[in-house]
């Protein structure tokens, strides 16, 4: 693998198209900045639309279930900023740092749910959508169902992305670093 020889520009608002310009204006009022990795997406023409779309999207999780996944997913795949931003985010669900470390991790033993859907998501993330019967029937056996399988390897894939395109940029971390396991 080569390495990166230059970092990518992360874009100011004024170095983007009036639709992104919109679309992160309207980031920017609802959590008071605008996130590097949304800037980022903005490069493009069409990717900050489409994945806002994507990842604000109706699902089966609440928004804790929600942290759950994108914090074991962010950790699988390597992705520091996810990993900070979600630790943040995390907080801001009431997960303490502790339980977030154990979640990073892929563990919840602090809720027997929580736990079933932390270790499907790992295997998921993984083993590329590859889940044993075994963690599936844990999963199934915590309560959730096949409804909220598909949407949490949508989940999966949309965290993915995300996690993909901090690793390929390498941009600036713009939230408190998470701790290192």
């Amino acid at each position: 693998m080569t390495t990166k020889t230059k970092r990518f520009e992360v874009p100011t608002l004024e170095n983007v198209s009036d639709k992104n310009r919109s679309i992160l204006s309207a980031i920017k009022e609802k959590v008071g900045m605008v996130p590097n990795i949304y800037a980022t997406y903005a490069l493009s023409e069409n990717a900050l639309e489409r994945y806002t779309t994507f990842a604000n999207g109706k699902t089966s999780f609440n928004n804790k279930e929600k942290e759950v996944i994108n914090l074991v997913v962010s950790q699988v795949n390597g992705c520091s900023y996810c990993q900070a931003a979600h630790t943040a985010i995390g907080k801001m669900n009431g997960f303490t740092d502790e339980q977030i470390i154990s979640l990073r991790k892929g563990t919840a033993p602090f809720d027997a749910r929580f736990d079933a859907l932390v270790k499907t998501a790992k295997e998921i993330a993984e083993n590329k959508g590859k889940v044993s019967d075994e963690t599936l029937d844990k999963f199934y056996a915590a309560g959730y169902n096949k409804e909220n399988f598909v949407d949490l390897i949508v989940n999966v894939g949309e965290k993915t992305i995300t996690n993909f395109l901090h690793n390929a940029t390498d941009i600036p971390v713009d939230f408190p670093e998470a701790p290192k396991l």
